[in-house]
């Protein structure tokens, strides 16, 4: 049975709830919703919140205790029933090697003793046979345990449609029955849903606590076998360490400052062309342009946000920097295949949607009374932009800016195939670079885990690329807050 069947009732109930809220309201009225201390509508909005909440608060309980149960009770069916004689023949042939890697005999496996990994390879196991999906070949015992499984969950997906709609049914009736005329309806409906509002804004604020909170520890744990000088402080990054002791490799480099180099290099250039060319469109679209060019210049501009990173990334690979290259030996310049140049300006053309959709809104959204008096102080046009629109959208322009910088320092695969991944130091745009997103998606590639110095660089990586998007946003902040005292 499908969990959103269940919450489909549920939510059929409420809405039905609403409706026969609604109608008691009128109905204990005599009616005339004038005597009603809230509007009809509040109260059936009553009756279906107390239908639709505890119900769904139920589901959302149950669904990630409800498989744990199941597995725990198709694993003591495995360990009660593995040395049962008419069982044994089928698991012996089998030895449950392929679930488990066993040299032992299968009839007598003790889970107690299993370790964690072959611990979880059977649960995983029984879930795939429960599900159809696993290989031919098992124990028929085994296809049993795995029957246990699903008919055990089968019965609590049951019990769990039964238990939310019976709850929401309960819900529903006892809120109908306490509805009065002098009953406070909106008041208890607005309660709810600001609650519901704060409910989210906390998870909002949990998950970005946890996401720092989880790139710290992984840091620390870094930093205890990378000094915090030597990754802040180098001017060396090569991240390959020996697995082994007796393995022939590299002790690691791990100083960041050519990632951050590169990033900040690139993000320059990416800026350079956004900044200028997306704040100019915007102030020409929504002061100069006339309505009909505007309506079909704008939505052309923002196709740009709509293609993908990876068809960018061809273009600047295959177009942009062949380009760069060929004009650079035309003119006796060596230019780098893969340069910060090339990927720079082709970064810069994908953000400038960002900074231009976002300036347009915001100058279009200054008030026309402004611009009505700068024009009888006898200002033009030009004047007018320069010194009255401009100045009140400063706030939503930098804004948008920030967010035109926050997507060239966190963009990928365009240095990835324009930029290279080799790290070197250098403030020429003509040659190769590499970015700090590019080397965390380089050092998570693959099976990797996370205890060496190489793979846990990553979240040092992360923090520090964190850390300096929050130093953007606090000094964009402190401008913003500066001018604004002084405009106003």
């Amino acid at each position: 049975m499908d969990t959103l069947l269940v919450i489909g009732a549920i939510v059929i109930l409420a809405l039905i709830g609403f409706v026969m809220g609604r109608q008691r309201a009128i109905a204990r009225s005599g009616g005339d919703p004038r005597a009603l201390h809230s509007l009809p509508n509040y109260h059936g909005h009553f009756v279906a919140l107390w239908a639709a909440v505890p119900a769904l608060v139920l589901v959302v309980l149950w669904l990630p205790l409800e498989p744990m149960l199941a597995m725990n009770a198709a694993l003591d069916y495995f360990q009660a029933n593995i040395a049962d004689p008419g069982n044994m023949d089928t698991i012996r042939q089998s030895k449950l090697a392929l679930l488990l890697s066993l040299d032992q005999d299968a009839t007598t496996i003790d889970l107690s003793e299993l370790r964690a990994d072959q611990y979880a390879l059977l649960q995983t196991e029984i879930r795939n046979m429960a599900a159809g999906t696993a290989s031919a070949g098992h124990a028929a015992f085994m296809q049993e345990v795995a029957d246990y499984y699903a008919g055990y969950r089968n019965i609590s997906y049951i019990l769990m449609f039964a238990a939310g709609v019976g709850v929401a049914g309960v819900g529903a009736g006892l809120a109908w029955r306490r509805i009065a005329p002098d009953m406070r309806a909106r008041n208890r409906v607005e309660w709810a849903v600001t609650l519901f509002m704060i409910l989210c804004s906390t998870v909002a604020i949990l998950t970005t606590l946890g996401i720092v909170l989880s790139l710290l520890f992984e840091a620390l744990r870094f930093f205890s076998k990378i000094p915090f000088t030597e990754f802040l402080f180098g001017l060396h990054w090569s991240p390959q360490t020996a697995i082994r002791e007796d393995q022939v490799g590299s002790t690691g480099a791990f100083g960041a400052v050519p990632l951050f180099a590169g990033t900040l290099l690139i993000s320059f250039i990416a800026m350079c062309v956004a900044v200028p060319i997306g704040l100019l469109s915007a102030i020409y679209m929504a002061e100069y342009a006339h309505s009909k060019v505007r309506a079909v210049v704008k939505p052309l501009l923002e196709i740009l946000a709509g293609i993908p990173t990876v068809v960018y990334g061809f273009f600047a690979a295959l177009t942009v920097a062949p380009f760069f290259r060929d004009v650079g030996e035309s003119i006796g310049l060596s230019v780098s295949s893969e340069s910060a140049l090339a990927a720079g300006m082709v970064m810069g053309i994908m953000i400038i949607p960002f900074v231009s959709s976002l300036s347009d809104d915001v100058i279009t959204a200054v008030p026309q009374s402004m611009r009505e008096g700068s024009y009888g102080l006898g200002a033009t046009k030009s004047e007018t932009v320069r010194r009255v629109i401009l100045p009140a959208a400063l706030p939503g322009i930098v804004g948008g800016v920030l967010l035109a910088v926050s997507r060239a320092i966190g963009e990928t695969m365009i240095v990835v195939m324009a930029a290279g991944l080799g790290s070197n130091l250098t403030a020429n745009p003509l040659e190769a670079v590499t970015t700090v997103t590019v080397q965390i998606v380089t050092l998570l590639v693959g099976d990797q885990e996370f205890d060496s110095a190489k793979t846990l660089a990553a979240f040092a990586l992360g923090l520090m690329l964190f850390v300096m998007t929050l130093c953007l946003n606090i000094i964009a902040l402190h401008v913003v807050r500066k001018y604004r005292e002084q405009y106003d």
